[in-house]
């Protein structure tokens, strides 16, 4: 439960039709083993405690009793353990029968929530015998000699993890134009339990999959869905124990159906409150449900839930060739509506041979393809300097002629020389001043270029060295265009493989060349002819940047969290040292460079992380580091 995760579980026990105390056994025993397991949270099938497909004998007092000695079963079982129940029973009242419900906590009956919807169609015949409670104001019952609320709209809160709050709907009521969820999210519900027994048809599961899902997306909430199985009559229908847990439209955790037991998964209930708090159009309806406190210890969660290396890369490979293909024409659409509107036919490049440019020129030709203009109008320029090597200036030759790009060759190292007399620096003096003078030179070359072509400055800087100011203010920082701006380093890797399994002959060795040559901007002289200065050796590996970025900006995870879920995605990869050592440099100089990111070219956004200062990162450049620097220092 610390940082914010909550370990949940949805179960589907093997039960017998109107056998309350064995199912009530049931109950206890897989209580038992989730509390064990470090459950928080183990939500029941609907009418477990009697079975669903009990038909006219829940109009049985005997059957009623039975599951209400059941529930007295259940409480004192669960004194044992610190552990939220949420179990499914028929509860009478007055003259009316409900489907409920029954959340425990430690003995303790906390609430009964009635069932909104009563299907009466198709298989269903349930308002044959109970009643609906939606609008039933919350009221005070007695129930195994114990007092406690019955009604709509109850929510139940965690006095030591704040961000737990409980709400439940049953079956049905997910099925719904207007679930009750909605509301109870609304008004605070972080986590929807869904007691349900939902009959198997032909293609129903993959549809209450995407319904689990839609819901906790639409909701922003943790969503625990668990689904009658086994024991239940199949006189007329089959259940298959469906069990789900699913986090703002991501599948967590699925039970293989037609089976019984227990599936697992831990909610992330702070990234959660940061979606709602970022969606100024989730409409927070705070105080317009009923609030009942209960407590449970606040404990270490250990994590099964999969946290990828590359969160910016899909894992499917199906998938990651589709998002490969949408982003490359999304970039390529974004720059071929900009050329339009600036009425150029050409546009320029500065093509190094390297990852990036390598990305920009792809982007290029995908763009003019787009606007049906010849390939010639593409301006691939190589500047080689003090560390340009043969092989990535060959392959910059090599990709503008595989493009049908038509190349320029401008050697920059007289009229960087030249700089250097003038402003009076040695060339033995290898500091930040050579560096820049190369990278600004060129952005110079660039843009007379453009203007003598009449064309565009198209930017190869990726999102990876936005975030790590590993740019050149007014150098390689500057285009007319950047269309790279919101694609990180580990992508580009994937689009360039993309277009490469796409190319053939002299284009594809190229590429496939092109990511095997290590990352430099190629600024200090090589050695023995082989690149000097490798980016990832001073700045760190672009994986764990990558990863520290995306969980930073995208869901506000502290440096702390963030070094606890890379330990566990890169474990048997990089040590906790070194994972630390990284974080504190990324977090330096996250902050330390946002002067940089303040005054970015435009560029077309693709991803759900990006940094520019007109859209959705906006931080001042003189923003205080030492809150999260100070916190990532002290791991």
């Amino acid at each position: 439960m610390k940082d914010g995760f909550l370990k949940v579980a949805a179960a589907t026990p093997r039960i017998r039709v109107a056998d309350c105390s064995y199912n009530a056994s049931r109950v206890e025993a897989m209580a038992a083993e989730a509390a064990e397991n470090g459950a928080a949270l183990l939500v029941f099938p609907e009418l477990c405690l009697t079975g669903y497909t009990c038909g006219d004998l829940f109009l049985q007092d005997s059957l009623l009793r039975g599951a209400e000695q059941a529930l007295t079963r259940v409480l004192d079982a669960s004194a044992r353990h610190a552990i939220v129940l949420v179990v499914g029973m028929p509860f009478r009242l007055g003259g009316a029968l409900y489907n409920v419900a029954a959340v425990i906590c430690r003995g303790k009956l906390l609430g009964l929530v009635p069932k909104h919807n009563i299907p009466n169609y198709s298989e269903f015949y349930e308002a044959r015998h109970f009643t609906s409670g939606r609008g039933i104001q919350p009221m005070t019952v007695q129930v195994c000699g114990q007092e406690t609320l019955f009604g709509d709209g109850l929510l139940f809160r965690c006095t030591g993890l704040s961000s737990f709050v409980l709400g439940c709907e049953i079956c049905e009521d997910l099925w719904v134009a207007n679930p009750p969820s909605s509301y109870l999210s609304a008004a605070g519900a972080t986590v929807i339990a869904n007691p349900s027994a939902s009959d198997e048809t032909i293609g129903k599961a993959a549809y209450r999959r995407e319904l689990v899902k839609g819901q906790s997306a639409r909701l922003l909430c943790g969503y625990v869905y668990a689904d009658a199985g086994m024991g239940e009559s199949t006189q007329d229908l089959v259940f298959s124990g469906h069990d789900l847990i699913a986090e703002n439209g991501a599948l967590l955790a699925e039970s293989k159906r037609f089976s019984t037991g227990i599936v697992y998964s831990e909610l992330d209930l702070d990234r959660l409150l940061h979606e709602r708090r970022r969606m100024n159009t989730f409409e927070a309806q705070p105080g317009t449900c009923v609030e009942i406190p209960f407590d449970l210890p606040l404990r270490d969660t250990v994590l099964t839930r999969p946290f990828a290396q590359t969160p910016f890369v899909p894992t499917d490979k199906t998938d990651l060739e589709i998002r490969c293909e949408e982003i490359l024409h999304m970039q390529a659409t974004g720059l071929a509506t900009r050329m339009q509107h600036a009425r150029c036919k050409t546009a320029v490049i500065g093509l190094s041979g390297g990852l990036d440019s390598t990305l920009a020129l792809i982007v290029t030709v995908h763009a003019f393809d787009i606007l049906g203009i010849d390939h010639s109008g593409i301006h691939a320029v190589t500047m080689p300097c003090f560390g340009t090597t043969t092989r990535t200036k060959s392959n910059a030759m090599r990709l503008a002629e595989g493009y049908g790009a038509t190349l320029h060759t401008v050697d920059i190292k007289a009229a960087v020389n030249q700089h250097f007399e003038d402003i009076g620096h040695s060339w033995d003096n290898q500091n930040v001043t050579f560096e820049n003078a190369q990278a600004r030179t060129r952005t110079l070359v660039l843009m007379d270029l453009a203007n003598e072509m009449g064309g565009l400055v198209i930017g190869t800087g990726d999102l990876s060295e936005l975030a790590l100011g590993w740019a050149t203010y007014n150098g390689d920082h500057m285009s007319m265009y950047g269309v790279n701006a919101s694609i990180p380093k580990t992508l580009v890797r994937y689009l360039t493989a993309y277009e490469a399994a796409h190319a053939s002959g002299v284009l594809k060795e190229s590429l496939l060349d092109v990511l095997g040559t290590p990352v430099s901007p190629e600024l200090l002289p090589p050695k023995d002819g082989e690149i000097s200065q490798k980016t990832e050796e001073l700045v760190g590996p672009y994986e764990l940047h990558d990863f520290f970025l995306y969980y930073m900006v995208r869901f506000g995870y502290s440096p702390r969290k963030i070094f606890r879920v890379a330990r566990l995605a890169f474990q048997g990869t990089y040590d906790d040292e070194t994972i630390k050592k990284w974080l504190v440099i990324f977090t330096r100089r996250f902050f330390i460079q946002q002067f940089k990111r303040s005054c970015l070219p435009d560029g077309p956004k693709v991803g759900s992380v990006t940094l520019s200062p007109r859209g959705d990162w906006r931080m001042p450049s003189d923003a205080v580091s030492e809150l999260w620097l100070s916190e990532a220092e002290s791991l």
